[in-house]
């Protein structure tokens, strides 16, 4: 039996060829999303020990105890202090630091790459030789003075910067220009990864992120021979004590990568995702092609039966052909999966965020993975036709022709009404969900899961009814088009199992177009309904504040009607974190639309606050009402009057305070983050945009937009769902195809005397081919129908879960991408159909009327 499973693998390679690129495709994403992440955090690891290896231990300053000014924590980190660590034994070289933040403006005066944590700034320390070690330059010169900086190369090229440019930045207040005298590189995976770098001159960086005179770290080089953690001690007895403290490079390092690596770990949950899109529809091509060959070969393992094999013997043979299969799959996958783990890195490397690049890491884990997903799933998918095999009985040996598998339609009717009641019932409730919990989203996940399986099990039974409903489009065609439908009716289980794989992508991408445009569109009308103002100049953080100078420059802006500014902080209500907008109440009408439930805003002050619906329903209070809270750096808690519950709002966000109370207990105090404008047009235009741009100096620490711009940071997860979705199709599109292809192929070689037939009687061969190809549309309308029904079903259940996160969705179908979808599913069946329609039209009509 071994060497007749062995034998058939062989005599049907061509075939199950469609299977193996269908499973192998799925291994790939598998194997290569492995090897990529164990790749990229190799070489994370590789270029922060890189960026520490002449590191053995840094000094910083200690937080002050009390929350004092910078002076206070960095005074220690002085020249005296860097002349008694040198001292140290096993020091073998000191070299002060003077690092923060900085960002900067491209050529073109946008903000480039502006990311938290990775915007640095740092002194340019030359060594005994002139030279910043850290920091070598590739051209120019070192900074000389105040007026001059140093960029990575990555930062230059990426803002179109070269040498004696201007570059606007700004550190933390008003922008600066400086002038681009020198470009170095750098090993920080920090900057690697997407960020910026930009070099001062020693004393200009003290003034800017310390104080004059004193520096943010020190490091230390050890001696030949010295441990870093026994200089560490050392050095900690060297230091004052509780206002300093000493780091291991190695630490350091191992900090950094953990940092990038956070970064960047979900790079590695898309391909995952596609993976398992792929395994999962690439299972249905399986059960169809293992069907298909068992059904071919009824006579031959009737015969087997016949001469004494078992049942057993029937189900391991038919196994065994899956396990090879899936070896081979497996193998096909992993070198894939090696290929895309090479690119993956330049793919992903988009928006500013570049992923270092190394060797690929092919450790056990993914071979394992290809290995056991590449033949588990398989051998899984071929475990019911090798059960259907091992039914057949040694009489079917007898029988001329081979007879489609008839199943048990009740059975079949009965399982799936049961998962579509299910799903249903699962799915149903979740309309009245008021949030997007964790727990409703499980449900979700299990309720659209379920009733995909459910349609793919009914499908069979809807196949005939739907087909002849369809039929009445191809019987346009003539002839052609009825033997087309005939043939997608002969054998309906078959025509179900090769319309699944267009029915499982086509419910996905369906269902996830709808959400997307649904969201988007609720975006837009929510930024619309709250925003009154017609631009927003904002920080984007609470730790940052926009000039007080440039604030009244907005205010003074020709064009511009109001300018209310708003302090932003955060709150502690209830045990969660909320965000507080401080507002002037006078000015509140003029720049936000808010709709109050009850009270109003003209009762804001020190010691009431105004809360969004949200919060106020989830705390159980309303207008009068008293609630306990911590704003800001505030360290205790205090009692506060609601004067106001207001519909969610994005603009006023979850909780209205009066802006003097907020900056009383700001994180950055008496501070400002937004100016709220309202123009004498009442409308947005460029050359107001650009004046508003003038008067804040270019700052790139500030964003200025207008609603549409708004709308599009809103929803910058829709641009992730939108990616995910046409990656999502294009995967269904390749598999189904590999299935319409393989499934066609072997129905013409089954139907070879029918074919015959046809060309005897008259039928020329661009009717054979016209009949083929209509076969194939008619599968993948039908697959795509039950899709689409699948998606919507869904997507309109599941949308109350993105109505409690965005409380103006409603179901809004994009006819667009709908539209799109079911011309990619019918194209796909008519190109899947070329080659079997090529070949059958290639038959001789002698030929194919003899064969047995």
């Amino acid at each position: 039996m071994l060497k007749t499973a062995l034998r058939n693998v062989l005599a049907h390679k061509a075939r199950l060829l469609m299977t193996v690129l269908a499973v192998g495709l799925g291994v790939a994403f598998v194997s290569g999303t492995l090897v990529f992440a164990d790749s990229t955090a190799a070489a994370h690891r590789a270029a922060a020990s890189k960026n520490f290896a002449d590191i053995a231990v840094t000094v910083t300053a200690n937080e002050s105890p009390t929350g004092g000014p910078a002076d206070q924590r960095d005074g220690v980190l002085d020249d005296a202090l860097v002349r008694r660590l040198a001292a140290v034994p096993g020091v073998a070289a000191v070299r002060p630091t003077a690092d923060g933040r900085a960002v900067l403006n491209a050529a073109d005066g946008t903000p480039l790459r502006v990311r938290t944590g990775a915007n640095l700034a740092a002194a340019y320390v030359p060594g005994a030789d002139g030279e910043d070690r850290r920091h070598p330059l590739t051209e120019g010169h070192a900074p000389a003075g105040a007026e001059e900086i140093v960029l990575d190369a990555g930062t230059a090229a990426a803002g179109r910067l070269r040498i004696g440019d201007p570059v606007t930045l700004a550190t933390d207040g008003p922008a600066m220009t400086k002038r681009l005298v020198g470009i170095a590189t750098t090993e920080d995976t920090r900057v690697t990864a997407g960020g910026t770098l930009v070099l001062f001159e020693k004393a200009t960086a003290q003034r800017l992120f310390a104080t004059p005179g004193h520096y943010t770290g020190i490091d230390l080089s050890a001696a030949p021979g010295t441990d870093q953690y026994e200089l560490s001690r050392r050095v900690t007895a060297a230091l004052p004590a509780d206002r300093a403290e000493a780091t291991t490079g190695s630490a350091q390092a191992a900090q950094q990568a953990v940092y990038v690596g956070t970064l960047t770990r979900g790079y590695a949950k898309t391909p995952m995702v596609f993976a398992g899109v792929a395994l999962f529809i690439g299972s249905f091509l399986i059960i169809n092609t293992f069907t298909m060959l068992v059904t071919r070969r009824t006579r031959e393992i009737a015969l087997l039966r016949a001469i004494g094999a078992g049942r057993g013997q029937v189900v391991r043979a038919v196994l065994a052909e899956a396990f090879l299969v899936g070896l081979a799959a497996s193998a096909v996958g992993f070198l894939l999966g090696l290929g895309i783990a090479a690119v993956l890195p330049d793919v992903l490397s988009t928006g500013g965020t570049a992923l270092p690049h190394g060797p690929l890491e092919i450790g056990p884990r993914p071979v394992l993975a290809a290995l056991g997903v590449g033949v588990g799933v398989t051998v899984l998918a071929a475990w019911l036709p090798s059960r259907r095999a091992a039914r057949i009985a040694p009489v079917e040996a007898l029988r001329a022709a081979q007879q489609p598998p008839t199943g048990r339609p009740r059975v079949r009717a009965g399982a799936g009404l049961a998962l579509l009641a299910l799903a249903v019932g699962v799915l149903i409730p979740l309309t009245r969900a008021k949030d997007a919990s964790e727990e409703n989203l499980r449900t979700a996940m299990l309720g659209c899961g379920t009733l995909v399986v459910a349609l793919v099990v009914l499908a069979p039974l809807l196949a005939v009814p739907v087909i002849r409903l369809t039929g009445r489009l191809t019987r346009r065609f003539g002839v052609t088009g009825h033997l087309a439908r005939q043939n997608a009716l002969r054998d309906p289980r078959r025509t179900a199992a090769t319309a699944a794989t267009l029915l499982v992508s086509t419910a996905l991408v369906t269902g996830l177009a709808v959400i997307g445009n649904s969201t988007g569109q609720a975006l837009d009308r929510q930024a619309a309904a709250g925003l009154g103002a017609d631009y927003v100049v904002s920080t984007g953080s609470t730790t940052t504040g926009i000039d007080p100078a440039a604030v009244r420059r907005v205010a003074g802006t020709s064009g511009v009607r109001t300018a209310s500014a708003v302090t932003d902080s955060t709150v502690v209500i209830g045990g969660r974190v909320r965000d507080i907008s401080g507002v002037a109440p006078d000015a509140l009408d003029d720049v936000m639309k808010l709709d109050f439930v009850s009270g109003s805003a003209k009762e804001l002050g020190p010691g009431r606050i105004a809360l969004s619906g949200t919060v106020a329903r989830e705390n159980g209070v309303g207008t009068g009402g008293r609630i306990e809270a911590r704003m800001g750096r505030s360290q205790d808690f205090a009692t506060y009057t609601v004067v106001g519950v207001y519909r969610d709002n994005p603009i006023a966000r979850d909780v209205l305070g009066a802006r003097g109370e907020v900056q009383q207990h700001a994180f950055l105090p008496d501070s400002v983050q937004r100016v709220l404008v309202r123009t004498d047009a009442g409308a947005a235009s460029r050359g107001t945009e650009d004046r508003l741009r003038t008067a804040v100096g270019n700052n790139p620490l500030l964003k200025v937009q207008d609603r549409p711009a708004l709308v599009r940071e809103a929803a910058g997860t829709m641009g992730d769902l939108l990616t995910l979705m046409y990656g999502l199709l294009a995967i269904g599109a390749v598999i189904a195809a590999l299935g319409l292809a393989n499934t066609l192929a072997m129905s013409v070689a089954e139907r070879t005397r029918e074919v015959g037939v046809l060309r005897a009687v008259g039928m020329d061969r661009a009717g054979v081919r016209r009949m083929i190809r209509l076969e194939a549309v008619t599968v993948a309308a039908f697959g795509t129908a039950l899709g689409l029904a699948g998606g919507l079903f869904g997507a309109w259940a599941v949308g109350a879960l993105a109505n409690g996160a965005v409380e103006q969705y409603a179901l809004a179908l994009p006819w667009g991408t709908l539209l799109l979808v079911c011309v990619v599913s019918l194209g796909i069946g008519a190109l899947a159909a070329a080659l079997p329609a090529r070949r059958a039209a290639a038959l001789s009509p002698l030929e194919a009327v003899a064969e047995a």
